[in-house]
C-alpha cells in the first residue's frame, strides 16, 4: 500500500477543505493517506487582526508535520494558499527546512503535486502551484497536475471556479468568505486520487 502525505497551511480553511478532499480520492485508491499541517509562524495578535483564530480552531488537534516525516511518503500534496504569486511563508518556511533531505536525496522519484487558492479569479494561481513545483523538483520529485481528462469542469466558463492542470484551486474572495465548491473540490479529489494512482504504478 503506497503512501501518500496531504500537507497544507490554510489561515481560514479553505486549504483544510481542500486537503481533505484530496485525502478523500487518495484513499479511494487504496492509498494509506495522512493529513498533516505546517506551523502557523504568524503572532496571535495578528492572527486576532485578522479574524483567522475561530477559522483555524477547526483544524487545530490536526499534527503538525516534520520535515523528518516527508520520506516516509511515497506522494506528497502541497496545499497552500497564494501570497503575492507565491506560496505562503508559513509553507515556504517548512521546505526551507529540507535542506538535509535535498542533500541526501530522500524524495527523489516521489511523487509531488500541489493545490492552492486566491482571493480573487486571477490572484496567482498558477505562480503559485509553479513555485512550489519548483521546490518539488529541486528535490527531484516527479510531478502530478490535474489533467483535464480527470477534471473537465475547468474548462468550462459558465461560472466562477478555480482549477488549473497545474492543480486544483479554489477562490476564496477578498474577504475569504467563498468556500470550496463541489467542482473545486471535486478536483482536488480528483487530484488526490491521480497522486495515489501514479505513485502506485512507481512502486509496483
Amino acid at each position: 500500500m503506497v503512501k501518500v502525505l496531504v500537507l497544507f497551511y490554510s489561515t481560514y480553511g479553505h486549504m483544510y477543505k481542500m486537503a481533505q478532499a484530496a485525502a478523500e480520492g487518495a484513499k479511494e485508491s487504496g492509498a494509506e493517506v495522512v493529513i498533516k499541517r505546517v506551523a502557523e509562524t504568524l503572532p496571535e495578535d495578528v492572527l486576532v487582526k485578522m479574524g483567522a483564530v475561530e477559522a483555524q480552531k477547526a483544524f487545530a488537534d490536526v499534527p503538525i508535520a516534520q520535515s523528518a516525516d516527508l520520506p516516509n511518503f511515497d506522494g506528497i500534496i502541497v496545499c497552500t494558499p497564494t501570497r503575492f504569486g507565491n506560496m505562503s511563508a508559513q509553507m515556504k518556511t517548512f521546505w526551507d527546512s529540507t535542506g538535509q533531505l535535498w542533500s541526501q536525496g530522500s524524495l527523489t522519484g516521489k511523487v509531488g503535486s500541489a493545490m492552492t487558492s486566491t482571493a480573487s479569479q486571477h490572484g496567482g494561481q498558477e505562480s503559485t502551484l509553479l513555485s512550489i513545483h519548483t521546490v518539488l523538483l529541486h528535490h527531484g520529485m516527479l510531478i502530478a497536475g490535474l489533467p483535464y481528462s480527470l477534471h473537465s469542469p475547468m474548462l468550462g466558463v459558465d461560472e466562477m471556479r478555480g482549477g488549473t492542470p497545474y492543480g486544483a484551486t479554489t477562490i476564496a474572495g477578498p474577504k475569504g468568505d467563498r468556500q470550496p465548491t463541489a467542482a473545486e473540490l471535486d478536483g482536488a479529489k480528483a487530484q488526490g486520487k491521480f497522486v495515489a494512482d501514479t505513485a502506485k504504478k512507481l512502486c509496483a
